[in-house]
């Protein structure tokens, strides 16, 4: 049975500590960082939903994993300081402070770490976060960093590895630094997958490593499990960082298949942050959060690192729990594609990995060898670098923004709808609903579809499961359930019915229907200009034409291929979905299709990241395991694991990137290089 239920780790005696003296760089970093969490998950209901995690202190042995034993006698030393000597004993150190009790704090903030990762492998709880501070990703071997006195993440991934004997680690450092900690720990090692994006600014921005460029990739055998991504200007907006997501991570998660990932949850990545100078607002990490709680069986902890406006800290701190909780995904209007500097660090990072994955192996990328962030030339030919006062004044600007409080993410009474018809064994969980009506009648049935054909509604079944898909969509549509899915005897009238209805159903400003079908034949749906209907069909024949480019064919010839899948689903489908941002999903399963139960769970899980969750999935036949796989994914089950994958099949993976090359000009979402 799967494990449930989402741990949160805080304790307040993780403030008892402060910057004693006067120091500019370091005296964002204050207790309060916290207790404005904490009282905001409190405040939303949100951590009395969660399962409280007494908090322990680590042991010298478990801090040993990632330090020195000459650099742990050190700091323990620092309790008896008086103040004078911990000013001495700091400047040993880079941007970072000590205090008589950090000590203390420090190996509660390792504690708390390792009690998540206890809970979360031993099934106890799905899932989690720890607020903890001091932070830890920038903490080396034998040297405190950047507010960081032990490596909490590091620590814990090595503790994973050793009792839990886990073979595959994913580190995801969404913080707006560089997690150089972190890299320096396991860049030799292949069963740890570390990837960070990170403000840069071709090395001007803190901590000025050369070695958090794309280039640096890992060392020996670990070489391709260390991902840098450098943001190379600020303001970077939602639409980069999903970007990335979908091009970058995603593609190598998914090949890597991680049994645990953690998350080094920096939110000075978030709008109104003095450090990071970025645009992307709270309601971004939601959708972080969610995209990979799809890995590892959904195995996934989440540890606070930076974020010091204290606004939009809170605000990212509770759309992240919320999404770890299994709240509808909010939405998130607006995206258009990564800017040209993100699209730069995007086709850097491919050209730099694809040696080592199979997900780059049939894209044919270079490396941007002259961004234009880091120069531009005269009409004379003459280079010009970029001057440090534009950046200021766009920071200016950027500081200067406003955004407005996350709306309520409200989930509707019942998660799951089911509707099956007669013959076929109801062994689903008792908690999904039933829902069973009166067949239609031909002339409600066929209301609105293209070129009908009186012949296809002659089937008394077909007209008693249109009921049933009719009734789960009106309680989808009116919020009564999150979700549902129906077996049907034919899914293409089928779908072409539920879209009519649908657009008749939703509001004004949600009535756009994203279509996804996974199988052979043609929906009879009239594809239009505008906007209301997008059509993602995976198969495996080419379209004789595409209708409009709400019309996105993506052809695999060769079947059974579930890299080629995924790929298409990260790389063509989801970018397409985010941008088109739908009212309601339809998620469309055609009889014998190619794809197996894992592949299927895998696309209904990630696609309830839409539409506010509202998806309605439809499986022609009776296979057992495609219905079980829908309804425990849409229940919010995790899904299971794929296991590592490797390249797309050549004919397959040469064609998905035809596709994608062919469809940027109308998504801008599926760009991955400089224009």
């Amino acid at each position: 049975m799967a494990s449930s239920g989402t741990a949160l780790i805080y304790d307040e005696e993780m403030t008892r500590y402060k910057l004693l003296w006067d120091d500019p760089v370091c005296n964002i970093e204050v207790p309060e960082r916290l207790t404005v969490s904490y009282a905001a998950l409190q405040e939303h209901g949100l951590a009395q939903r969660c399962v409280s995690l007494p908090v322990r202190q680590a042991t010298d042995k478990e801090i040993l994993l990632a330090h020195s034993e000459e650099y742990l006698e050190a700091v323990k030393k620092t309790p008896g300081m008086t103040l004078e000597e911990l000013i001495e004993f700091t400047k040993q150190y880079g941007d970072v402070y000590f205090h008589p009790n950090i000590y203390h704090c420090a190996k509660m903030a390792v504690g708390a770490t390792l009690q998540l990762v206890d809970n979360v492998m031993n099934g106890k709880v799905r899932n989690g976060m720890a607020l903890v501070r001091p932070p830890g990703h920038h903490s080396q071997r034998s040297a405190a960093n950047g507010f960081c006195v032990f490596n909490n993440v590091a620590i814990a991934a090595l503790y994973a590895k050793k009792h839990f004997n886990l073979n595959r680690v994913l580190i995801v450092d969404w913080d707006v630094h560089h997690g150089q900690g972190i890299q320096y720990c396991f860049e030799e090692d292949p069963s740890v997958l570390y990837f960070s994006w990170h403000r840069y600014e071709h090395q001007k921005f803190w901590p000025n490593l050369q070695e958090s460029d794309y280039d640096t990739v890992g060392k020996g055998k670990g070489a391709g499990f260390n991902v840098n991504l450098p943001w190379n200007k600020v303001g970077m907006e939602n639409s980069d960082f999903l970007s990335v997501f979908f091009h970058v991570l995603l593609p190598i998660a998914y090949e890597f298949s991680p049994e645990l990932v953690f998350v080094s949850a920096g939110f000075d990545s978030a709008i109104g942050d003095p450090e990071g100078h970025m645009c992307a607002t709270p309601e971004v990490f939601a959708h972080l959060t969610h995209l990979l709680m799809s890995l590892a069986g959904g195995k996934l902890c989440v540890i606070l690192e930076g974020g010091y406006n204290l606004k939009s800290l809170a605000q990212s701190v509770c759309q992240t729990v919320q999404t770890l909780l299994g709240d509808p995904a909010p939405l998130l209007p607006g995206l258009c594609g990564p800017c040209e500097s993100a699209a730069e660090s995007i086709q850097n990072v491919r050209a730099a990995q694809q040696q080592y994955w199979g997900c780059f192996k049939h894209s044919s990328v270079e490396p941007v060898l002259e961004p234009r962030t880091k120069c531009h030339r005269t009409e004379e030919g003459e280079k010009v670098v970029e001057g440090a006062v534009q950046i200021e004044t766009v920071s200016k600007e950027i500081q200067e923004k406003s955004w407005p409080e996350p709306p309520p993410r409200i989930a509707p009474p019942a998660r799951t709808a089911v509707a099956l018809p007669g013959g076929v064994e109801d062994s689903l969980p008792k908690s999904c609903l039933r829902v069973s009506a009166a067949p239609l009648t031909q002339e409600q049935a066929a209301c609105g579809i293209r070129d009908f054909s009186p012949k296809a509604l002659e089937d008394e079944r077909i007209l008693h499961s249109l009921g049933n898909v009719f009734s789960l969509l009106d309680k989808i549509v009116k919020k009564e359930v999150r979700n549902g899915m129906a077996v049907v005897p034919e899914v293409l009238v089928t779908a072409a019915c539920t879209v009519q209805h649908a657009l008749t159903s939703l509001s004004t400003s949600d009535c756009r229907v994203l279509l996804v079908l996974v199988g052979e034949g043609e929906v009879p749906v009239e594809l239009t200009d505008d906007g209301k209907l997008l059509l993602v069909q995976v198969c495996s024949k080419e379209p004789e034409d595409r209708k409009s480019k709400f019309h996105v064919p993506v052809c695999l010839k060769s079947s059974g291929d579930t890299a080629g899948f995924l790929h298409a689903v990260l790389g063509l489908l989801l970018p397409v979905a985010y941008e088109y941002s739908p009212g309601l999903v339809l998620a469309v399963l055609g009889e014998n299709c190619s794809i197996g139960p894992a592949a299927w769970a895998q696309l209904v899980s990630l696609l309830q990241g839409l539409a506010q969750g509202q998806i309605l999935a439809l499986v022609q036949g009776s296979e057992a395991d495609n219905i079980r796989a829908a309804v425990t994914s849409l229940l919010g089950d995790p899904c299971p694991p794929l296991g590592p994958l490797g390249a797309a099949l050549l004919e397959n993976g040469q064609a998905l990137e035809r596709d994608r090359q062919n469809l940027q000009t109308h998504w801008g979402m599926l760009q991955t290089k400089k224009s």
